[in-house]
């Protein structure tokens, strides 16, 4: 069975109890990496000016304390390999529903994934790894 690395734990236990629950259910059937969790200031600053993030401190969700969002990858991570990504963020949001959490991706920022058929495709910026909870 699959578990978090040290590295992974620590980023996960910055994030929201609600986060952590999901993603202690995913790691069991499928192996992940968590990359991101709470961002500093000087982190979110960066990530924009790098074009990684399209907000500044402090209107990004992993800018809060706890973090209300989570960068997650499926491992071993393969940034080239779209279809694994969407098919891992299914995974992810179908065990978050089947516990009452409202959690967003950020490859269907819009969730419209399942009424529409482009739904996949209309997004202006993609962040494969992005999950974040639904205010």
């Amino acid at each position: 069975m699959p578990r978090f690395s040290a590295r992974s734990r620590a980023k996960l236990d910055t994030c929201h109890p609600d986060l952590q629950k999901v993603f202690e259910a995913v790691i069991k059937n499928f192996d992940c990496t968590i990359l991101t969790g709470h961002r500093s200031q000087e982190e979110q600053d960066e990530k924009f000016t790098q074009g990684l993030s399209k907000v500044k401190w402090p209107d990004s969700k992993h800018n809060s304390v706890p973090s209300r969002a989570v960068d997650v990858a499926p491992s071993p991570i393969d940034w080239e390999d779209r279809e694994r990504f969407t098919y891992f963020a299914g995974y992810v949001l179908a065990t978050a529903h089947s516990m009452g959490i409202d959690l967003r991706w950020g490859g269907d920022w819009n969730q419209n994934v399942g009424t529409h058929r482009d739904g996949l495709k209309d997004n202006r910026f993609d962040d494969l790894p992005h999950f974040e909870l639904c205010d």
